[in-house]
């Protein structure tokens, strides 16, 4: 079933009314048209199943024929942290990490990224990244929209990924680790019996982690993990550890 994501301002009583871009995508790209039915989600993780009743050139009118919610997200949240890479990488993880289930993505500068500077990062590349999400949204039918952060220096990532006691992290390095994936998971999950809200996991780019960077983070309280012999690209590295976090602490169910 085909769905598209709507704002909540769309919906008047048991109608959806359909306008600018989010018409031109339906109607005009999609080539939905009177008679189609289809589902449109919300920001607040509902879905409603709707039929067409009206369209014209410019504005169209749905009428809801059922309504149902989404399940939430379910803890811990899984949020990237992710040292800014070439640009169709980041693409693709945005992508993935929306369908797999990540919390939020938050871009970083450092030492080996892509760029430097935050106004190498252009306006047009912020709403591409929006654009990402809200596709993968649709596509996946998840209830809410991952969120992307403003990219920032890596001192104000440190700020606050800050483990505490129902946050905790980890970052993927490529060198001598004590830890693989499945081994720290067991590990959090028997120093948290508690439950564990947020989940961070620091990923550099092509370039990896410089020797300072690395200890910055084990300062911090953050281990190392590795992901195997091999050397995983950015976007690789970023998908494997989603999913095994989700496997280990059972977000796949």
């Amino acid at each position: 079933m085909r769905r598209y994501w709507i704002e909540k301002k769309d919906l008047f009583g048991d109608q959806v009314n359909f306008s600018g871009d989010v018409f031109h995508h339906i109607f005009d790209v999609c080539r939905q048209e009177l008679g189609s039915k289809f589902e449109v989600l919300t920001e607040d993780s509902k879905a409603f199943f709707v039929e067409v009743t009206y369209v014209s050139k410019k504005i169209a009118t749905a009428l809801i024929l059922e309504e149902r919610i989404i399940p939430a997200l379910k803890n811990p949240h899984i949020h990237i942290a992710l040292s800014i890479s070439r640009f169709p990488v980041m693409d693709a993880v945005m992508e993935k990490a929306v369908e797999l289930g990540a919390k939020s993505i938050q871009p970083f500068f450092s030492e080996f990224s892509f760029i430097h500077k935050g106004d190498k990062i252009s306006e047009n590349k912020l709403d591409r990244w929006d654009k990402i999400v809200r596709s993968a949204t649709q596509q996946c039918g998840r209830g809410d929209l991952m969120q992307v952060r403003s990219p920032v220096t890596l001192d104000k990532v440190i700020e606050f990924i800050n483990p505490k006691e129902s946050q905790v992290g980890l970052f993927a390095y490529e060198g001598v680790s004590a830890f693989g994936i499945k081994q720290y998971c067991q590990k959090l999950k028997a120093e948290h019996p508690q439950g564990i809200k947020d989940i961070w996991i620091i990923v550099g780019s092509e370039g990896g982690f410089s020797h300072q960077e690395v200890q910055t983070f084990e300062k911090l309280g953050l281990h190392p993990v590795t992901l195997g012999p091999q050397v995983l690209r950015v976007e690789t590295a970023c998908m494997a550890l989603l999913s095994a976090i989700k496997y280990d602490f059972d977000l796949m169910i």
